[in-house]
Parts: C-alpha cells; sequence; structure tokens
C-alpha cells in the first residue's frame, strides 16, 4: 500500500535521588528507536528539587514536591502539589513512573486534558518538575520550606 511504519518510542531514566531526564527516538525499527530515546533521555537530564511541603507533615525528609507546580504539554496539563508521608502518588501509571525515578515518594496532582496520550501527558509531568527549579528563592527560604536541592 506504500506506507512506512515507523515507531516512536519516549523513555525516562532516573537515578531515584533527585535526577530524572526524558527522551523520545524514531525509528524503522524498535531497537534503534530505543536506543536513540535512552541517549536523548540522558542529555536531558534534569536536577528535581525535593522536600517537605506539606502543611500535615513535619517530618523533614525529602519526599515530595516543594510546592505546587503546573506543567503543560500540548492539550494536557499537570498540577503536581506536595503531600504528607505516607499518601503516595497519586498520578496515572505514566506519571508514577517518572515520579518514582525522580526520588519523589508522595504526592497529589490533578490534569486536564487527554492524559490518554502518553507522550504529552509525560512531557507535561517532566515539564512541571523542571519548572521545580526555575523558582528562585533564598537559601535562607528554601532551607524553612525544608527543600533540598
Amino acid at each position: 500500500s506504500g506506507s512506512k511504519v515507523n515507531f516512536r518510542v519516549i523513555v525516562a531514566v532516573g537515578n531515584k535521588n533527585g535526577y530524572v531526564g526524558l527522551g523520545q527516538g524514531k525509528a524503522k525499527e524498535v531497537g534503534p528507536a530505543i536506543r536513540k530515546a535512552v541517549d536523548n533521555a540522558k542529555y536531558n537530564l534534569i536536577k528535581v528539587r525535593r522536600g517537605c511541603g506539606d502543611w500535615g507533615c513535619v517530618c523533614g525528609k525529602e519526599h515530595t514536591v516543594p510546592f505546587k507546580v503546573q506543567g503543560k504539554a500540548s492539550s494536557v496539563s499537570v498540577s503536581l502539589m506536595p503531600a504528607p508521608a505516607g499518601v503516595g502518588l497519586v498520578v496515572g501509571d505514566v506519571g508514577k513512573t517518572i515520579l518514582n525515578l525522580a526520588g519523589i515518594k508522595d504526592v497529589w496532582s490533578q490534569s486536564f486534558g487527554q492524559t490518554q496520550t502518553t507522550v504529552n501527558f509525560a512531557n507535561a509531568i517532566f515539564n512541571a518538575l523542571k519548572t521545580l527549579s526555575a523558582v528562585k528563592a533564598s537559601e535562607a527560604d528554601l532551607k524553612k520550606m525544608g527543600v533540598k536541592y
């Protein structure tokens, strides 16, 4: 019929201790697409701020996002909110994978748009994690919030 098949792969990498990366790869076969995506994810590593930002939790450990952040990709927008210890990751499966690789153990989320589109949902979560580092604050304020950078 003349149609050509391409495989599109999205990969998340992380050390479960504050670093996470997301990458995409396209190729005519699955193997090269995965290798391209892994290389791209390693190039896109970011450091994630973590803290104990929930008012109901005073443990002082870095287990959640320190403050509410939002990320957007195409029609999908995601809000990540701090949660007390023990809540877990209240987010979709793709988001759980990315947040787990980033070392975040507890978070509440709210999402809008077509979240079934895996690529856009993953990019929205990743963009929300990027905005954690975009917020500028003094060392004293970060220490008060329990943020470890």
